[in-house]
């Protein structure tokens, strides 16, 4: 019995064409961080447990894809163990490493681990797959990747204008119209502050980052059943719903947070940023957005998210500044912000716009027919010439039929296809067709790379 090829939920393969637009997607972002400084590193697919756990909040940690222990991996967990069904322990008796969650986390400690190597400020970008134990949906897969650039060991927040202008230049040169908004968690504590709920932080942002996903009532239900009053709501609700201009936004919290210096701190914040950007002239729009919350625990100034305008999807990049996250590894005083944009949204995205240029899904500029051994010889060696000017072509392998070669070159879209026959090879001339066009010409070899470079 035949076994039953399947992947796991969450996720895919990728055929040539689809290979060829995500490559597209991250050389665009590669082009754009590279403008702003930055360089590339790697880290493993799977970091120690004791790395990752902890650093995205009590949802994050649940979404962890742990790797079981070689060998005996029950070796260490009892029977009493089993019988408690304390999952957190005998997961952590069974499992020493984990997928990675995110870059963030892997780079903190990649900064503290080469600490004495690193030149800071240190920016760096990084483009890699991470893995969570999601539920996979529309726009959410369990392993996608993530393209990073931080820069740390820096609290200019020049470092935050600049990211917002990378977000506004990459989504203007890939076409796609987007919200870029931004936000502070110095001014999420200042709202949590009004209604003397410091406790409730975690809780409160986590229940505003939802907004767009179940409304305002909805958030308001999960933060009463989470513990807070329906007049502590009211009071925080026009805050998550402010409407108006940025510049208006900064002076209405300006005037709530009058007595709230955390909240102050944050505002002043936004407003440098602001005054920053104030001569750039973007291509997206750029909002200043209260109910932004982004729920992951290590932000602690700035955050970002964007999303797309013309498409509903999730965001397809987003981040912030998190000043301790190197000091949980023991590398204290060192500030960093960074951005991650979510190629696989960006596919989607791209792709339900029709935007993917038609140049990405096919590789290959030409091939030649394959009329025989001589030819085909033939053939080979002018190839090479042509693969030397830095075109791509392939000699067909077998003297088929010339109907099958043509439908090899149609079914993979190359645009143009090579004919030498014996009296081609005693002339040193090339018939070429343009397979869009349906139009053919017979030229010299020179004339051959000419018309392959300039289509």
């Amino acid at each position: 019995m035949a076994l039953k090829t399947a992947i796991p939920k969450g996720t895919r393969d990728f055929n040539p064409t689809e290979m060829g637009r995500r490559n597209y997607i991250f050389d665009e972002i590669k082009t754009v961080y590279r403008l702003y400084g930055f360089e590339p590193i790697e880290t493993p697919s799977m970091e120690l447990l004791s790395t990752l756990l902890g650093k995205y909040g009590e949802e994050g940690d649940k979404l962890l894809f742990r790797i079981l222990n070689s060998g005996d991996f029950l070796k260490d967990v009892s029977q009493d163990d089993f019988a408690a069904k304390d999952l957190a322990k005998i997961s952590g008796l069974m499992c020493e490493r984990g997928l990675r969650y995110d870059l963030t986390v892997p780079f903190a400690r990649y900064v503290v681990q080469h600490r004495n190597e690193i030149v800071f400020p240190f920016k760096r970008y990084q483009i890699q797959p991470v893995w969570r134990a999601d539920r996979p949906q529309k726009g959410r897969y369990r392993e996608f990747y993530q393209c990073d650039a931080d820069v740390i060991g820096s609290d200019s927040l020049i470092n935050e204008a600049e990211f917002v202008m990378i977000m506004d230049t990459l989504f203007g040169n890939l076409g796609i119209r987007t919200n870029i908004k931004i936000n502070n968690r110095k001014i999420l504590s200042g709202m949590v502050s009004l209604i003397n709920r410091d406790e409730m932080l975690t809780e409160i942002t986590t229940g505003i980052d939802k907004l767009d996903k179940i409304g305002i009532d909805g958030v308001r239900n999960e933060l009463i059943e989470k513990g807070m009053t329906d007049k502590e709501f009211k009071k925080i609700k026009p805050l998550l719903t402010l409407s108006g201009d940025n510049r208006n936004k900064i002076e209405v919290m300006r005037a709530t947070f009058n007595s709230i210096s955390e909240g102050q701190k944050g505002i002043d914040e936004i407003e440098v940023i602001l005054n920053l950007l104030s001569g750039y002239n973007f291509k997206n729009q750029f909002e200043f957005d209260l109910s932004l919350a982004r729920g992951l625990n290590y932000y602690t100034g700035s955050i970002f998210e964007v999303k797309a305008v013309d498409v509903e999807i999730g965001s397809l990049c987003g981040g912030g500044r998190y000043d301790n996250l190197t000091g949980v590894f023991g590398l204290d005083g060192v500030s960093g912000v960074g951005i991650s944009f979510g190629a696989d949204r960006i596919y989607d995205v791209l792709e339900a716009l029709n935007l993917f240029p038609e140049s990405v899904s096919h590789s290959v500029k030409a091939i030649f027919v394959n009329f025989g051994n001589n030819e085909a010889q033939y053939c080979l060696q002018k190839a090479t010439q042509i693969r030397q000017a830095g075109i791509s072509v392939e000699v067909y392998p077998e003297p088929a039929k010339m109907k099958k070669q043509m439908s090899y070159a149609d079914s993979k879209k190359i645009p143009f296809v090579i004919f030498v026959g014996e009296n081609e090879m005693k002339n040193n001339l090339f018939t070429i067709k343009n397979m869009s066009s349906g139009d053919q010409q017979t030229v010299n070899f020179d004339n051959i790379i000419e018309i392959l470079k300039q289509n």
